[in-house]
């Protein structure tokens, strides 16, 4: 586990601290790579978080958000502890059956599903997953399927 204390600073309205390069360079060798994402794990004044370290307007930044620092956006300007490492574990969601259900039922929702780009099919997913209620997940399903489809008859 890395460690660095860094200034919380603000680009736009998302607070975020530097990397430091020798950290940058350890990151690389484990990652295998040199380019964003690089997923991290690590903690913020001793709070842990799963986050992805990504690379900005030539600048590398780990974007902290206010379940990693109860508000943060608050609180730039400030110094904080910062513990970072290499997460090679699987980032992949597994899709709520429902949604798995509603795309083989309908085979348009399908095809348009699959052209989408893999981040919006990713946040689709990721949405889908995290509904608490299977009433939710039920009307969400359905929604995403309505809105898959009048994508397709915009283009």
């Amino acid at each position: 586990m890395n460690e660095f204390n860094a200034e919380l600073e603000i680009i736009g309205i998302n607070p975020f601290v530097y990397v430091p390069e020798r950290i940058l360079n350890n990151l690389f060798v484990q990652a295998g790579k040199s380019k964003s994402p690089i997923p991290i794990c690590g903690t913020v004044n001793g709070t842990p978080y799963q986050q992805t370290l990504v690379k900005y307007k030539g600048d590398w930044r780990l974007y902290v958000n206010l379940t990693m620092l109860a508000d943060s956006p608050s609180r730039i300007g400030e110094t904080i502890a910062v513990t970072v490492a290499y997460d090679p574990r699987s980032r992949e969601i597994e899709p709520h059956p429902k949604l798995v259900a509603a795309l083989n039922e309908n085979a348009e929702a399908q095809s348009v599903f699959d052209t989408l780009s893999p981040s919006w099919q990713k946040e689709i997913v990721r949405y889908i997953a995290n509904l608490k209620t299977e009433q939710s997940v039920e009307r969400n399903v359905n929604r995403a399927s309505r809105i898959v489809i009048c994508r397709r008859n915009q283009e």
